[in-house]
């Protein structure tokens, strides 16, 4: 059957598509059932929304899919399987899915977000975010006396650093030197933010401060002013931020408006 197909496109293309306008038309003909081109497009649609470049190499996989999938349609209509219930449930659940999907598309088509809504938002982002930044280092232990001990070896010339990537149990930081880069005091919890800030640049804790974690070793390592990104630079995570609010305060209040008993 393959090879007969592709002699009847080759003649089309020779002949002229009015010799076989059935081809026009469809991807292909599989037991005498043509396949219609939608299909494949659909298939390309979803590729292409995942965000993969179209390829003369995938549309051949995307038309090679197509044809696999009638065949098997058809091997499983000749089975009977349609009737079967587990058949019709999932084909339920399947349509739901697609109906929801599609309320919640038209919602957002409906509802776009606004440049107003963004700056907004990215005013917002900026009034919680301005002043300075510090870039510390720590080195966490379970117990006071661990911290006493590494805060005296330390003022006998002990290299911070390889302390930090001894003994620290704070992994990520540990491996470091004890490093946890530039961020906003807020983003630690109140008793270490509070150690720090009191810190002169270059200075370490004298004593040992306790949080959650453990017991920490402090230096502050540098301060600057908080360097924030351009709303051209965030305004599409931004979009979607508001977008995805948009979203769940739309489901929220069809709930609270559903009759549920």
């Amino acid at each position: 059957m393959k090879k007969k197909l592709l002699s009847g496109l080759v003649a089309a293309a020779v002949l002229g598509a009015t010799v076989f306008p059935a081809y026009a038309q469809n991807i292909a003909v599989v037991n005498g059932k043509a396949i219609p081109k939608e299909r494949a497009e659909a298939l390309k649609q979803q590729v292409e929304r995942s965000g993969r470049p179209m390829t003369p190499e995938i549309e051949g996989q995307i038309k090679e899919e197509v044809i696999a999938r009638e065949i098997f349609l058809q091997e499983a209509q000749k089975r009977g399987l349609e009737a079967s219930p587990d058949y019709k449930t999932q084909m339920e659940l399947a349509r739901q899915t697609i109906l929801i999907r599609e309320l919640f598309a038209d919602y957002q088509k409906t509802n776009p977000v606004t440049d107003a809504e963004i700056q907004a938002e990215y005013d917002k982002f900026l009034a919680a975010n301005t002043g300075k930044e510090y870039k510390a280092s720590h080195i966490l232990v379970e117990k006071e006396d661990q911290a006493k001990a590494i805060i005296a070896s330390i003022k006998k010339g002990g290299k911070f650093e390889d302390i930090a990537k001894k003994q620290s149990k704070d992994p990520g930081s540990g491996a470091r030197g004890g490093d946890l880069d530039w961020a906003s005091p807020s983003s630690y919890v109140a008793e270490f933010t509070e150690a720090l800030v009191k810190l002169n640049k270059g200075q370490m804790t004298q004593t040992p401060v306790k949080t959650q974690f453990g017991w920490h070793v402090i230096r502050l390592d540098d301060v600057r002013e908080a360097k924030l990104p351009k709303l051209e630079e965030v305004k599409p995570q931004v979009a979607q931020q508001l977008q995805q609010q948009k979203l769940a305060k739309f489901q929220e209040e069809l709930r609270a408006k559903a009759k549920v008993e």
